[in-house]
């Protein structure tokens, strides 16, 4: 299996990118890698790994698509770029799967303009798992690919979402739920009311409306939603848990009896932290284009970058856009 690498997308790179990538390849002795970048700065951060170093293809990129700039000019103009380079590759059978913690915008484009969507499937959609402390989480689609969506959008991001927490989260039949004001199928916008009867004749198993207060409580396998909710709903619970994590540290410190009470409770505390820890997660998966490509989060350390490489393994294991591919021709006939 061969896993392009972005190495200097992402807040921290290349270094957490290089050494997040040399844990995978140690964590997976099937796995090679075209690790991309400037190499006068990734070269240097491979001086020891003597143990994997034939299972990495070094390709010069010297150009980086920034945050700042226009994604779509940015794939359009650089090519020399890790994402242009990597999605070229993927798409032609070079490598297996494409990995970046770069520009989420430039990831879209180049999974849009350079890798294709799958034949049918109207827009592909970013879909991170969240956390919640009780299973393996819930699949959020989409968390900010498509701001404005229609009901068909919806329909598939259902499918897609369902395909992928079945094939790669091992969930025998996904339950899928459309995020919505109220659980009654006559609430919310023009877009879920349409959505709603559509979904229902769906071939997989729609749960219904899902409300907020419900995401973080197990209601759903798939939490379906247009990007401009989605991302919503991913900023808010990640500034939520970051808040909620410091004001139980500042009242652990407050006094002695809490300092001791913390003291005893200190694997619990861990426990916790590691149920709602999203390196533990890997990234998005970018579902709807001819390939797997996963985006790992901005500010991934190393580990949270192994697993992202680790979550794209799965998705080429499985099959995933081969099976919504297929998929597709079971939700027209339907």
């Amino acid at each position: 299996m061969r896993i392009f690498v972005d190495a200097m997308g992402g807040d921290n790179a290349p270094k957490a990118i290089v050494d997040g990538t040399l844990e995978a390849l140690r964590n997976h002795s099937q796995l090679s890698v075209v690790l991309a970048g400037d190499l006068s700065q990734v070269e240097p951060l491979l001086k020891d790994a003597a143990d994997v170093r034939d299972r990495i293809e070094l390709v010069d990129a010297p150009e980086v698509i920034t945050n700042d700039e226009s994604p779509v000019m940015g794939v359009r103009t650089k090519k020399k770029s890790a994402t242009v380079i990597g999605m070229l590759q993927l798409r032609e059978h070079q490598v297996d799967g494409f990995v970046s913690a770069g520009s989420t915008g430039a990831v879209l484009a180049g999974g849009m303009f350079r890798l294709g969507r799958i034949p049918g499937i109207e827009r592909p959609a970013l879909a991170p798992v969240l956390p919640n402390g009780i299973n393996q989480g819930s699949l959020l689609i989409d968390c900010g690919a498509n701001v404005d969506c229609k009901p068909d959008y919806l329909l598939q991001f259902g499918l897609m979402g369902s395909i992928y927490m079945r094939d790669c989260m091992n969930i025998a039949e996904p339950r899928v739920g459309l995020i919505n004001i109220g659980v009654e199928s006559d609430k919310g916008n023009a877009l879920v009311k349409e959505t709603y009867p559509l979904m229902e004749k769906a071939p997989y198993h729609f749960v219904g409306n899902v409300e907020a207060r419900e995401i973080t409580n197990n209601a759903a396998d798939v939490l379906v939603c247009d990007g401009f909710s989605g991302n919503l709903v991913l900023k808010f619970m990640e500034g939520v848990a970051g808040s909620l994590m410091g004001i139980i540290k500042k009242e652990i410190m407050a006094d002695t009896r809490s300092k001791i009470g913390a003291l005893l409770a200190k694997p619990a505390f861990r426990r916790v932290k590691h149920a709602m820890d999203y390196t533990e997660v890997g990234g998005a998966p970018l579902l709807g284009v001819q390939g797997a490509v996963v985006k790992a989060h901005g500010s991934s350390n190393a580990h949270a970058f192994a697993c992202a490489i680790r979550q794209c393994i799965r998705i080429i294991d499985a099959d995933v856009p081969g099976t919504i591919a297929r998929g597709v021709d079971g939700l027209v006939q339907s």
